[in-house]
């Protein structure tokens, strides 16, 4: 494969440093990725120390994990715990102009945070549309109004830009209208073309031309095609691509995942999702089933991708020069006076 395309398997590790088997893993080169969890982390210094390892034995990874802010966030200890994003949006609700302020503020501290340790991203924002119809979206969403989600949203992708970070949005074309949760079951949202495009699709089309990456949604919407969006040329080619003009790189969403399943097994899966445009396929949580995607896709010398190269972090940010930062103790102090005012 070309030095200058990206494998196109993401996947996980086992623990807070590097197995004696995944060096290997991590330069076959198929492996475009690595996504970290709360289970690889122990402090900040054992994350940078982690990172290392990888950048090591692949430096051309992208290296990820989902650091959106309140209950998804990976790395806590020795980092700025973030609200969850609707407390952002209901701020923007009570005074638009300090609520978008503090919304790019925190896009920035996240992203800046993430690259000191050496990751390139943070799967955020959520674009998703939702208050408290969805059990796995909920609070992660801005709000329940599209127009107040894509201008909030603006804000925190311009924060991590300013960062060094891309952005990448999810989970298109949306996962806030229903209750069932993807990671559990596989959803299905009975809602019609217009009602979508009127309501979730709002943000990620406004948006589409700010993003460096979208990750689609484990979801079925019958009334407008029949296969789940991940796996399907209709929304990710016609749709995505063709009429939101979408230049940017297509992730899975976690193909471990039970909504995931509609498609068959992990081979099928993989096959299906790389056949409807996705650029990068996530399996996480599930090493056998990492192996045998990674063994068909060695099998079948998938082709690489050179969008992937466009998600990798444009700034290098020391601890040492982030940790006393001015913009980063004021956004501290801020978010200090958000908790103790709610």
């Amino acid at each position: 494969m070309p030095h200058s395309l990206h494998g196109r398997l993401m996947l996980d590790l086992a623990g807070t440093s590097l197995q004696d088997d995944e060096p290997a893993l991590l330069c076959n080169p198929q492996v475009g990725g690595v996504i970290l969890f709360a289970r690889n982390v122990e402090s900040r210094e054992q994350v940078v120390a982690l990172v290392g390892q990888i950048r090591a034995v692949a430096p051309q990874l992208l290296i990820a994990v989902d650091q959106e802010g309140g209950r998804v966030q990976r790395f806590k200890q020795g980092f700025t715990l973030l609200p969850a994003m609707q407390q952002l949006g209901d701020l923007c609700l009570t005074d638009r102009e300090a609520g978008l302020e503090l919304t790019r503020d925190c896009g920035w501290l996240m992203a800046a945070e993430v690259i000191a340790c050496g990751l390139d991203i943070s799967f955020a924002p959520v674009l998703d549309v939702d208050r408290d119809t969805s059990s796995i979206i909920g609070d992660r969403a801005f709000s329940d109004q599209p127009q107040l989600v894509t201008d909030v949203a603006a804000a925190f992708i311009l924060g991590m830009k300013e960062a060094g970070m891309a952005a990448t949005g999810k989970h298109f074309p949306g996962h806030g209208g229903i209750f069932a949760d993807s990671h559990l079951e596989a959803p299905v949202d009975n809602r019609d073309w217009v009602q979508l495009s009127q309501h979730d699709l709002v943000p990620f089309a406004a948006l589409a031309g700010s993003l460096g990456g979208i990750m689609p949604a484990h979801i079925t919407f019958p009334a407008i095609d029949p296969d789940s969006v991940g796996f399907s040329e209709f929304w990710l080619k016609q749709v995505l691509r063709d009429q939101l003009g979408f230049n940017g790189v297509i992730f899975s969403d976690d193909l471990a995942m039970k909504g995931a399943d509609v498609a068959g097994g992990y081979v099928q899966k993989a096959q299906l999702a790389l056949d409807a445009g996705c650029d990068m396929i996530l399996v996480c949580n599930d090493r056998e089933g990492a192996l045998e995607v990674l063994d068909f896709m060695t099998q079948q010398q998938v082709s690489g991708s050179d969008r992937i190269k466009m998600m990798l972090k444009s700034n290098s940010l020391s601890w040492a020069q982030l940790e006393n930062h001015p913009r980063r103790v004021a956004t501290m102090e801020q978010l200090q006076n958000l908790n103790t005012n709610n």
